[in-house]
């Protein structure tokens, strides 16, 4: 036994195994598997259509995989993704391993594109590494980054995610190597913000530099003085402050009353529209809200220092960034691991055969999957 089918006889569903000796004993016949989600998402069918191939040549069978949508396609739920048609006896313990590359990454991709699309001047970097359960799904999630920032271009002209933090999936990008520069750990090590950023780019000169600048609470202060020490990658646009501030504290300079201020000043229809206690706190509450951005954003600009670009990290998801597009926060990029879906259970893609020979037959309630779609040979 191959690699290949010592890998699905270990990781498939039992009583699919059953079922394939049974098949065999009585009687293969070729059928048609009808593949869905139960909720909106965008397509990102690659990973899956690889795999099911690969499976198919591993074993000399022929599959005809009948994709419904193109790649990057918006789908409602309950619409049919892809048919698979072929003998039983081959295909029936394939569905396990093939639906785990379909649910997670549809989803994703439909939240990278929301967010995309959402926050369509800013650059989107994926890391999301940290809170995967492992490279397989790394892999799955950056595929999934890329496919729904591909349509968020195609349909809004959006920037959307320029890259990955591990090298390990930059490629999906085109890229040799990951992105990012510093974690709080370094600026902890060199004792001061601006001692990390002497120290980085002293080790990485022809890098850009994107200076962390929450670890001392001094997110303004030290933003300024790292722009002082480097006035000219500041004019050239090759430095960056990153605010990653936690939900525990205002931003420097910040409290409830001086964040309405500043949405005053600079989105006053976002305070005077009903919000959620969330929406609320994203836009002038602790952490990294809209306030805190652009109140960063005066204060490089007052000094002088309107080329130095500003990332913001910590807990950008689809909502977060519906809200900083809306009121058009002055963000460059946005670091986030939070376009992973959610929920999990919405991430459970779903397959019923639908045709078995000439017959066609699926389980009551699921005759929608028939539509547009006769069994193998006519119907």
């Amino acid at each position: 036994m191959s690699s290949f089918e010592e890998r699905i006889a270990g990781e498939t569903d039992h009583y699919f195994r059953r079922t394939k000796e049974i098949v065999r004993r009585f009687g293969d016949c070729p059928v048609t598997y009808a593949i869905f989600m139960r909720r909106p998402v965008v397509v990102c069918l690659q990973l899956a259509v690889a795999w099911l191939e690969a499976a198919a040549r591993e074993r000399g069978a022929a599959f005809d995989i009948d994709r419904r949508h193109e790649e990057g396609a918006r789908v409602g739920a309950g619409e049919p993704l892809l048919y698979v048609t072929g003998p039983f006896a081959h295909l029936v313990e394939l569905e396990t391993i093939c639906l785990q590359r379909i649910g997670a990454p549809c989803v994703a991709a439909y939240n990278a594109y929301q967010m995309s699309v959402d926050m369509p001047r800013t650059a989107f970097l994926a890391m999301d590494a940290r809170h995967c359960a492992g490279a397989e799904m790394a892999g799955m999630m950056a595929c999934a980054a890329r496919v729904g920032s591909d349509a968020a271009r195609r349909d809004a002209g959006a920037v959307g995610f320029v890259g990955t933090s591990t090298a390990a999936t930059s490629r999906r990008f085109g890229l040799p190597a990951g992105l990012g520069t510093m974690p709080h750990a370094l600026v902890g090590y060199a004792g001061s913000t601006l001692r990390s950023a002497e120290m980085f780019h002293e080790a990485f000169p022809d890098d850009t530099l994107t200076v962390l600048v929450d670890y001392y609470a001094q997110e303004v202060s030290d933003s300024l003085a790292v722009a002082a020490r480097f006035p000219a990658l500041a004019a050239a646009g090759r430095l960056a402050v990153r605010i990653d501030t936690h939900g525990g504290r205002f931003v420097e300079g910040l409290d409830t009353a001086s964040s309405y201020a500043v949405l005053e000043r600079h989105a006053p229809e976002a305070i005077r529209t009903y919000r959620t206690e969330t929406e609320l706190r994203w836009l002038v509450g602790t952490g990294v809200s809209a306030a805190a951005v652009f109140h960063l954003r005066d204060a490089l600009d007052a000094a002088g220092h309107d080329g130095v670009k500003i990332v913001a990290s910590s807990g950008f998801g689809p909502a977060k960034c519906r809200l900083m597009g809306e009121v058009r926060a002055p963000i460059d990029t946005v670091g986030t691991g939070s376009y992973l879906p959610e929920r999990w259970s919405e991430t459970y893609a779903a397959a019923d055969i639908i045709a078995y020979g000439d017959r066609s037959s699926v389980k009551v309630g699921r005759e929608f999957l028939l539509r547009d779609r006769p069994g193998p040979g006519g119907g």
